[in-house]
């Protein structure tokens, strides 16, 4: 079947009808006993997560994301308002693109702290929040309005410096579920455990790197048997990962930036391991945005820092994976846009149909695929 280019590109192309049943509302157990849907070149197989030992070759290399999720959902009062704001992403003075240092200057000098805490965020209700306005989430435990943007996008500077704003964070916080697992009374201790990969390590992410929910430490040790290796990576996964495409035509579409990191160690692992001809795999779609923003045009993998905006669409040319472990996306979703870029958008329709007629489970705490680079 003939496509259009990575240009030409429609939302609804990436389209498919998903019946609300098939959202995941909560995990299963143990983790590992997901479905798996393993898509190579020459079909598909239904599987368990448990079996990746066995589908997966000896020396290939996993790459997982090893960000943490912070509670960053919090509840709290301006005045006798209520309002709710979801962190998003912590912002640097020098290079936040808001006029801080301006509106810094402004703040009531009671509440400052040595190199305070400043993050946008996403605040309800916005429109009644102003420039100076302060909410309190708790008794010692309070952010003041810096700035305002379209969409309710704020930024916050609390009167906390970043090491202690996780452990208030931690006491006062909620976790950060994506909208479409319903918690009507709020989050449960089920989601301060099972929305975190039992390998996290770096504190910064609001929302989880799903496919690494799966993965356990029985699993990891039949991996090491197997002589499957792995490397760690961080990307800190923003509130910008549930935003939908609202441009009709996908290359229009603005990306959202996303803080990540490879060291020099990691990115000589993966050198090597490509050299030696073993397979690069990635877990979850934010393994393989960093690791694709990191990799030259002669497949070499850089260290990195910073951010990355990359927006990965059918047609694009990938250096750095072979394969991926990821979830089932959103219909429309920029998440699918990428598994199709990987796998093929025919061969991820079919896919998807299946796994919607087989009751697999879709989002954050559902099923799994295994996907391998189409040819």
């Amino acid at each position: 079947m003939a496509h259009p280019s990575s240009l030409d590109w429609h939302l609804t192309d990436f389209d498919f009808h998903l019946p609300e049943e098939r959202i995941a509302a909560h995990p299963i157990t143990p983790r590992d006993a997901a479905r798996l849907l393993h898509i190579n070149g020459t079909g598909r197989g239904d599987y368990h997560v448990f079996d990746l030992p066995h589908l997966l070759r000896e020396g290939d290399l996993l790459i997982l994301n090893d960000t943490q999720v912070i509670p960053a959902r919090l509840l709290g009062l301006r005045g006798e308002v209520k309002v709710e704001v979801l962190l998003n992403k912590e912002k640097r003075i020098q290079d936040s693109g808001f006029g801080i240092q301006k509106n810094l200057s402004s703040l009531n000098p009671e509440s400052r702290v040595l190199n305070p805490s400043i993050w946008s965020a996403l605040a309800r209700p916005g429109k009644r929040l102003k420039v100076g306005d302060t909410i309190i989430f708790a008794p010692a435990f309070t952010g003041e309005i810096v700035e305002k943007r379209e969409g309710g996008e704020v930024l916050i500077r609390f009167n906390a410096a970043q090491e202690d704003l996780f452990t208030l964070l931690n006491q006062h916080g909620h976790i950060p579920l994506p909208p479409y697992i319903k918690r009507p009374q709020g989050d449960t201790p089920e989601d301060r455990t099972r929305y975190q990969t039992v390998y996290a390590q770096r504190e910064g992410a609001v929302a989880a790197p799903t496919a690494g929910l799966h993965f356990t430490p029985e699993l990891f040790a039949n991996l090491d048997a197997k002589g499957i290796k792995r490397q760690h990576v961080t990307l800190h996964v923003g509130a910008g990962t549930f935003l939908p495409v609202k441009t009709e035509r996908v290359a229009d579409h603005v990306m959202h930036a996303e803080w990540g990191e490879i060291t020099p160690t990691t990115a000589a692992a993966i050198n090597a391991a490509k050299q030696e001809g073993r397979r690069i795999v990635a877990v979850g779609t934010t393994s393989l945005r960093l690791l694709e923003s990191a990799t030259d045009e002669d497949g070499r993998v850089h260290p990195f820092c910073g951010e990355t905006s990359i927006f990965i669409t059918p047609g694009y040319r990938f250096r750095a994976v072979d394969a991926m472990l990821t979830n089932f996306h959103l219909p429309k979703s920029t998440l699918f846009m990428l598994v199709a870029a990987l796998a093929g958008l025919d061969t991820m329709r079919a896919a998807y149909a299946h796994a919607i007629n087989n009751g697999y489970r879709f989002y954050s705490y559902g099923d799994a695929c295994l996907l391998e680079k189409s040819p």
